[in-house]
Formats: C-alpha cells, structure tokens, sequence
C-alpha cells in the first residue's frame, strides 16, 4: 500500500526517470503491465494521450493512494508515426526518412490518483529538424547510438549533433519526458519544493 502523496513514475525509461529526478521529485518507478496502442495511422496527439493515461491508470488502480506519472512519446512525420524501430534495418529506414526534413515529437503526460480522482492530461509537441544524412552519416551514427528502444530511432541526447540541425521548443521533450510542464504540474500539486 502506497501512502499519500507518494509519487510514482509509470514508466521503464531511464531517460524519464533521470529527467525526472533531475526535478528534485522523490518517487518510485513501477511499469504498467500494459499493451500501448502504436498503429502508425493513428493521430499522434491521440495516441500519446491514450498510452499514457493506459499506462497511469493501471498504476494508479494498484496504488490508489498515489500519485502516478505516465507518459509516452513519439515521433510524426508526413502523416506517418515513428514509433520504436523493430531492429537497426528499421531504424536506417526511418533516419533515411527524417533526413533534411522537420518532424514533429508529440509526448502526453497522465498524471492520476485513484483515491482523490484526480486525472490530468497534457500533450507537448516540439518540432525537430534533421541534418541531410547520407548512408555513411547514418552508419556514422548508428556505430555511435542503439536505435532500438527510441522513438524515430534516434536521441537527441546522444551524439544529436550529428544528424540534428535544430528544433523548436522543448529539448527534454525529444529525450521522452518535457521537464517544464511536469514540473509545472507537480508543483501545482505540492510534490515539489
């Protein structure tokens, strides 16, 4: 049994946790047992939404008394998601179809507490621009970064200067978890300093 204000992050990612421990916020970690929706016709805004509420819900059932953090990333470009590549032969694919072109990386945020109710939801977006990336800068990079649990295929945080040229607005929200409106709404609810 969870005790109250307990905050827990729903969520496998080590790049959430350490952003999120990069807050100052005090939590634990459980993962959602959980099937995410990931068909890449879907709208990307809906299909963060829905994975990450899925994801705080199922959490938030097992300790009503806390407070959970699920979130899910993604990557959209030209009507199609990018969700995580299946193997590097996957991953090649997609940096070839990001190359010299902006994307954007859509993440939702669920936050829950069973026992008080409380459910909020917030969608981020930050738009993206990649570098021209011939086959010997994909092998480049691909030599330098494991593609395989990312969204798109890349991370920014991880040699992004050799395919990204620029993006617009939140950095941490390329990395999987927007610091700036989680830490706008875990102040909100007194779970930081």
């Amino acid at each position: 049994m969870s005790t109250p204000r307990t905050l827990i992050l729903a969520s496998a990612s080590p790049r959430r946790k350490q952003l999120l421990a990069q807050l100052g916020a005090t939590f634990l970690i459980e993962v959602a047992r959980v099937t995410e929706h990931e068909d890449p016709a879907t709208d990307p805004r809906e299909m963060v939404a829905h994975n990450a509420a899925l994801k705080a819900d199922w959490v938030a059932a097992v300790h009503p008394e806390a407070v959970v953090l699920g979130a899910d990333t993604t990557v959209f470009i030209d009507g199609t998601v990018l969700n995580k590549p299946m193997d590097i032969g996957d991953a090649r694919k997609m940096l070839q179809r990001l190359s010299g072109k902006t994307h954007t990386v859509f993440t939702g945020l669920a936050v829950r507490c069973a026992a008080t109710g409380l459910r909020l939801d917030e969608g981020v977006a930050t738009e993206v621009t990649f570098r021209p990336l011939d086959e010997a800068a994909i092998d480049a990079y691909l030599g330098k970064v494991d593609p395989r649990d990312k969204a798109g295929g890349y991370a920014i945080q991880e040699h992004g200067e050799m395919i990204v040229a620029g993006y617009t607005g939140s950095y941490t929200n390329i990395v999987g978890l927007p610091v700036e409106a989680t830490k706008q709404i875990l102040t909100k609810l007194g779970l930081l300093g």
